[in-house]
């Protein structure tokens, strides 16, 4: 038997269909190590940089049946992906099967462009060893990333605020990002005029013209108006020129990530997770590359599918260059495994972003498009010209393939040199410039790519992470940088400029490429970078902290002292403060509201604990504590002793419903909201509790993981404990073509929750939260608890 590993269990389900009961395909479930959470020996400096790698928590059971299976097995094949990330998890599975003193199976490595039953045949006739040095390439990402994290982070924690972060990359990013921002606010739009004008031909056909001339000034415009309604007009020039266009190249990760936004509105990461999906299941090649280049194989089949489908005259097989430097993630564009197969994929992402791929790689193996571009130039004496274009396509070539790229035709009508005009209205509309646009996450990608920062396979992640730690917000398809996002970039760009510059970033990252091909070496690239920057790092320990923004609007001033305020950056947001702080603890919101301490609406009739009303980020909530100061800590504050940082008092809250107004709550009705969740009693044969709620999706009850919708006159406040037994005892509906639970897979060892499998048309998987989390069919019956849970870890 031979043990083929790969990363997923839908990869792995995928490739087991393709060989023969010879062969056992195992899924690691992604990485099996990794440097560990602690920064604290993570990597050894002084011995060469050398990473001190741990078992990723959940993953020792998985590698306990690897290594079991390797022990049986007559030979090991690491068929991992193919790049660095996929070398790097390929090289850690060796160097813990290699430590098995049981093992005698040689190990070797696999690789494969795309997951056909002929790509993985051809890939297990030439196996090899694994590359060095493109795992070191990797490796010296993953540490080099680890040190600037922690050492920049530790120190915007001091000077800025707790929580905060910073990246190699991520960093640069968010900075391009406050660029613009400060291009926007600097901005000053300039007023200027465009003039149209409606024109009939002889012929009683009418266009619209526009002035070659945009005046600044009003009375400019209005003159250029008053003389064209006196004046007459004629044709005096038309031409029309054939124009080629021509099919771009067929996708690499970022050029698909911009293609996807800008046509589907898909984000980066919404991109990749579909792709990874059409990879998985065989029908793309491998989706993080930089390369343009079609395999000859594939140059023939879709000659071949473009004469049949278009003809003869469609096809112009091209070879397109790949510009990125120091090309690494792969060897191919991103294309259809079968070109023939219109259609792929389960969800509707995938089978929307196949399609997109589908044309793509059609459209550049086939003819230029001809337009057609005609312009008509009307003038009139003592007028500026006036001038239409209009265009058409000759012949479509690529564009039948790629129809969403047509746009519309522009048809003018026919006239000739000097025909006469009339003039139907001529007006003018004022206009000011505007400012450059926020960077969509499209944009933001190609501006990466072109100034060398990251690489394809981090642009989605990039742009996740400063989504997700709140420096960037998503205002439609705009990125517009927080408050938070701006003193970081602010700090960084003031402090250590150099290590977010384009430059620097993009030199580094051509270094660290060169280790991928050999040409560096891993300890002295990073004895290079980290030995000045930890210098710098330290230099800036005794600076000042960075809170303020600047000052407040001058018309708000300090609620207590009257003094001016300033703009400052709290755990919660923006807020202004007393500019005395902290002799003076004057404060208002962002907005000018004054803040004020919260006061109870009442106390409890039961605990005789204050209630309170506020607001947080879902809305208004009320909010009870359930127990107060530490009696421990206050004996100590009298007795003189320092007072411990004892934690804060748990507090019960519950939400305010729409139909009742926050401002007008009672303490009874605010009593009735805190009485939920209840604890309606112990189920008899689970001995486990019933709880009675509401929720995102209205009133339930719930036992052991199973939840139950509650309706018509059961209300969550006055059902018995009876009467939920009696509903928990209903089989649970289902609508119809929704996913039923397949069986019990048991309980979670430490939450002590139930783990169910779960089928759909698509096939088994497990849930994690709103999630589903894919399981290979020939696992269904054989999962266990601690295969699930490291399936649902590695989601």
């Amino acid at each position: 038997m031979k043990l083929l590993i790969v990363e997923s269990p839908a990869k792995a389900k995928t490739i087991e269909k393709y060989l023969g009961k010879e062969y056992r395909v195992m899924a690691s479930v992604g990485h099996i190590r990794d440097l560990p959470k602690s920064n604290k020996d993570a990597v050894d400096i002084e011995g060469g940089f050398t990473p001190r790698y741990v078992i990723v928590p959940g993953k020792a059971e998985v590698m306990k049946r690897i290594e079991e299976a390797a022990e049986k097995a007559d030979e090991v094949l690491l068929a991992t992906d193919p790049d660095r990330e996929g070398e790097a998890i390929a090289w850690h599975l060796a160097e813990i099967i290699k430590g098995d003193k049981k093992l005698k199976a040689p190990l070797r490595r696999v690789s494969y462009q795309e997951i056909t039953k002929e790509a993985i045949e051809e890939a297990l006739k030439h196996p090899r060893d694994i590359d060095q040095n493109l795992r070191r390439a990797q490796e010296a990402r993953r540490v080099l990333d680890r040190l600037v994290g922690y050492d920049l982070s530790g120190l915007i924690w001091k000077k800025v605020r707790y929580g905060l972060s910073a990246g190699r990359v991520q960093s640069p990013a968010l900075r391009i990002l406050m660029e613009r921002e400060r291009e926007i606010r600097a901005f000053k739009p300039e007023r200027f005029f465009v003039i149209t004008a409606d024109f009939e031909t002889p012929k009683k056909k009418t266009f619209m013209a526009t002035c070659s001339v945009e005046p600044n000034e009003e009375k400019e415009a209005k003159d250029i108006v008053e003389k064209g309604k006196k004046a007459a007009w004629k044709i005096a020039d038309l031409t029309a020129s054939p124009v080629k266009r021509s099919p771009r190249p067929p996708f690499t990760t970022s050029t698909l990530q911009q293609a996807a936004s800008s046509r589907l509105g898909y984000s980066p990461s919404r991109t990749m997770r579909a792709a990874q999906k059409l990879y998985e299941a065989g029908a793309i090649t491998y989706m993080r590359t930089d390369s343009v280049t079609l395999s000859g194989q594939a140059l023939g089949s879709i000659s071949a599918f473009v004469k049949k489908k278009y003809g003869e005259k469609y096809l112009e097989v091209r070879a397109y260059k790949t510009k990125a430097k120091n090309a690494q993630e792969a060897h191919e564009a991103i294309r259809p495994t079968n070109i023939s197969a219109l259609r792929a994929g389960s969800a509707d992402d995938e089978s929307r972003l196949y399609q997109l791929i589908h044309a793509r790689t059609l459209a550049s193996q086939m003819a230029d498009a001809i337009m057609t571009r005609t312009k008509i130039v009307a003038t009139a004496e003592g007028v500026p010209e006036f001038t239409a274009t209009g265009s058409t396509i000759a012949f479509d070539g690529w564009l039948a393939a790629d129809t969403a790229a047509k746009g519309e035709d522009v048809i003018l009508p026919e006239v000739t040199a000097g025909d006469a005009l009339k003039l139907e209205k001529i007006n003018s509309e004022e206009k000011f410039t505007q400012p450059p646009p926020r960077y969509t996450e499209a944009g933001l990608v190609k501006e990466l790519e072109k100034r060398g920062i990251g690489r394809p396979s981090t642009y989605a992640s990039i742009i996740k992470t400063i989504v997700d730690r709140g420096y960037v917000l998503k205002e439609g398809r705009s990125l517009q940088v927080t408050p938070t996002g701006e003193v970081v970039s602010t700090f960084l760009e003031n402090n250590f400029e150099k290590y977010v510059s384009d430059s620097f970033t993009a030199e580094m990252e051509d270094e660290l490429d060169q280790i991928a091909i050999g040409e560096r070496g891993y300890s002295e690239t990073l004895t290079e970078f980290y030995k000045p920057f930890s210098k710098d790092v330290a230099a800036k320990e005794n600076i000042e902290k960075l809170t303020n923004l600047g000052d407040a609007p001058a018309e708000f001033l300090c609620p207590v002292c009257g003094s001016s305020m300033v703009m400052k950056l709290g755990r919660g947001g923006v807020f202004m403060s007393c500019s005395r702080f902290p002799e003076c603890k004057g404060s208002r919101t962002e907005t000018g509201d004054v803040i004020k301490d919260a006061e109870p609406i009442g106390t409890h009739p039961e605990t005789g604990n204050p209630i309170f009303v506020k607001t947080g980020k879902f809305g208004p909530y009320v909010e009870m504590p359930e127990s107060a100061e530490n009696p421990a800590s206050a004996e100590a504050e009298k007795k003189g002793k320092r007072k411990s940082k004892a934690k804060k008092p748990k507090a019960k809250r519950a939400s305010i419903p729409k139909d009742i107004n926050p401002s007008e709550i009672t303490i009874p009705q605010a009593v009735k909201l805190l009485s939920l969740p209840r604890e309606l009693g112990v189920h008899d044969e689970s001995g486990k509790p019933i709880t009675a709620s509401i929720g995102k999706f209205g009133p339930f009850i719930v036992h052991d993981g199973d939840f139950r919708s509650l309706k018509g006159k059961d209300d969550p406040y006055l059902i018995t404990l009876e009467r939920a037994k009696e509903i928990l005892k209903e089989p649970k509906k289902n609508r119809p073509g929704a996913p039923v639970i397949s069986r019990e897979v048991g309980e979670h060892p430490k939450t002590k929750k139930r783990i169910y499998l779960y089928k759909s048309k698509s096939g088994y998987f497990l849930k994690k939260g709103f999630k589903r989390v894919s399981v290979p069919d020939n696992m269904a019956d054989v999962l266990t608890p601690a295969e699930a849970i490291d399936i649902l870890k590695a989601a």
